[in-house]
């Protein structure tokens, strides 16, 4: 370890994630925060902390039957994103209702979530990771980059009023969907109901019995053995977290 990286480590730790009380959740699309997130969420919300959705577009391009698009889509989603996400304890779950498939501007993508920030004041904001090499949805990558810009400004008055949003205090970032996790939360005991949420309540997305729900069903358990492994905690979630200091001017903190 470089003697700058080892300043950074002791001048800059990084944030544990348990250790806070208000959580904002970002998606792109209506069923991404319970993949990417959905057994921390549950473990969070039986503790007791506050914890908002914020889902960015309608998914109204998200399904492969024919008979249910559009409007309809994007109004059945929304319903499938307020029962998954009550299942595991949310009752607060806000929507910016742009169209899926990157149709928006991106400064309107960013406003939204700025308002949100300034609304429900988030010590901890959660989003896709946005540097994911593999990752190729306009929508995952769009909103990760949005919410890492509004991470580092947040506490910036000026800034927010331009936004018209209040400050917030944001003392963490936090990617899910990441290939470079480097915080952990013990998820033992809340995956099966990350599970019922996705697979009982987003059925536009995961019909039952169908090789998509399979699919991520089984990714899904053996990534949370894989980080628990790694971590030592059994069963696990992993993010890549930032700390206010290392969201600007700190490369190593990439490391």
């Amino acid at each position: 370890m470089s003697l700058t990286r080892l300043a950074l480590r002791l001048a800059a730790p990084l944030p544990r994630l348990e250790a806070f009380e208000r959580y904002l959740f970002v998606g792109p699309h209506p069923d991404d925060i319970e993949i990417g997130a959905g057994a921390t969420v549950s473990r969070l919300a039986a503790a007791g902390k506050h914890i908002v959705f914020l889902i960015c577009t309608d998914g109204r391009f998200g399904t492969d039957f024919a008979q249910v698009s559009g409007e309809a889509l994007a109004q059945l989603r929304r319903q499938e994103a307020l029962r998954s996400a009550a299942m595991l304890g949310v009752s607060d779950v806000r929507f910016l209702s742009l169209s899926d498939g990157g149709f928006y501007e991106p400064q309107a993508l960013l406003r939204g979530i700025a308002q949100a920030v300034g609304s429900v004041q988030p010590e901890v904001l959660f989003a896709p990771d946005p540097c994911v090499r593999s990752e190729c949805h306009a929508d995952h990558l769009n909103v990760g980059q949005a919410v890492r810009l509004a991470a580092c400004f947040a506490a910036n008055p000026g800034v927010m009023a331009a936004y018209g949003a209040p400050s917030a205090n944001v003392k963490a970032l936090a990617f899910y969907m990441t290939a470079r996790p480097n915080r952990f939360i013990a998820t033992r005991g809340h995956l099966k109901r990350q599970l019922q949420a996705i697979f009982s309540c987003h059925l536009s997305q995961f019909p039952p019995h169908g090789d998509a729900a399979r699919s991520v069903a089984l990714y899904l358990k053996l990534r949370s053995i894989d980080l628990g492994l790694r971590s030592l905690k059994g069963r696990a979630e992993g993010f890549r977290v930032l700390g206010p200091t290392h969201m600007h001017c700190l490369p190593e903190a990439d490391r």
